[in-house]
């Protein structure tokens, strides 16, 4: 059962998306993830201008006319959010946490797909699968889903990416996309293979959520330091400013190399900042990628 809090966020949600739909993200969001497979329609006469490479011999032979193969866009598309809850989302320097930014990233394109007509799934993940709903469409099944990105409460604190990955390339959904949802905060070595073959299987897009403490780290003294995934305890001098933020820099820049290599697009949300008009601005940049 979910509680009234739960219901409040949700309502909150469907409000701020109802907005988000009465602006362009609707168009923009079809315009930047359009269906990626061809389904053939009819034969039909050549006429100047048709692409040569469909002309069906076999029939023009019979016919005693070039026939030309007819495709249409197929707009069947299946959206998954591969959502990440464990305990690194509970971190936050803001008064949201990173997985309350989540969360609402997350039901806010679950709505949008939604109202396109998409069919939505959900892979819950830590180290581990949580939960996974399979695609549907359906007022019943997106409100099920948005629930359950607001209540899911996950077995295990830890990260391990490359396990959401390997579901993922598994599944064999033809014609999806992938967001997925995470700090991204996990060895690189260990998901780097099987990330290049999701962005392969899939049109995959990285949605990071970072902290402002990531970007530049407070100088207020010795730190004690929990890790929640792994229960333990270090120390920090966070006097030594530059050498905190080379560490992050460095790490999100090793990152966006391994995105830019898999040409994966990737988008940054910072968490505590409202996030519709990056999304909006992330939809314009791919549609401007497509038209080149």
């Amino acid at each position: 059962m979910i509680d009234d809090t739960i219901r409040n966020k949700i309502r909150l949600i469907k409000i701020h998306t109802k907005r988000m739909m009465r602006s362009s993200i609707s168009g923009d969001y079809l315009s930047a993830f359009k269906g990626s497979g061809l389904e053939f329609d009819q034969l039909k006469e050549y006429q100047f201008g048709d692409d040569v490479r469909f002309i069906d011999w076999n029939a023009s032979a019979k016919m005693n006319k070039i026939m030309v193969k007819n495709f249409v866009e197929e707009r069947d598309r299946t959206v998954i959010l591969a959502i990440d809850v464990s305990a690194s989302s509970l971190y936050s320097s803001q008064k949201d946490l990173r997985k309350d930014a989540i969360a609402n990233v997350a039901a806010s394109l679950a709505f949008v797909a939604h109202e396109n007509k998409d069919k939505v799934g959900v892979l819950f993940f830590s180290d581990t699968v949580e939960k996974w709903i399979a695609p549907s469409r359906g007022d019943l099944h997106v409100g099920k889903i948005v629930e359950t990105i607001f209540s899911l409460e996950p077995h295990s604190k830890k990260t391990n990416i490359s396990h959401a990955l390997r579901f993922l390339v598994n599944l064999k959904k033809r014609n999806s996309i992938v967001f997925m949802l995470s700090d991204w905060i996990d060895t690189i070595a260990d998901y780097r293979k099987l990330l290049k073959v999701a962005s392969v299987e899939y049109d995959f897009v990285v949605l990071r959520f970072l902290d402002r403490c990531e970007q530049e780290f407070p100088d207020i003294g010795i730190l004690d330091i929990f890790d929640p995934e792994n229960q333990s305890v270090c120390s920090l001098d966070s006097r030594n400013k530059k050498t905190i933020t080379k560490f992050f820099s460095v790490y999100k820049n090793k990152q966006k190399h391994l995105f830019d290599k898999y040409k994966i697009d990737f988008l940054d949300l910072m968490v505590g900042k409202p996030f519709v008009n990056d999304l909006i601005m992330f939809f314009h940049q791919r549609i401007r990628r497509q038209i080149r």
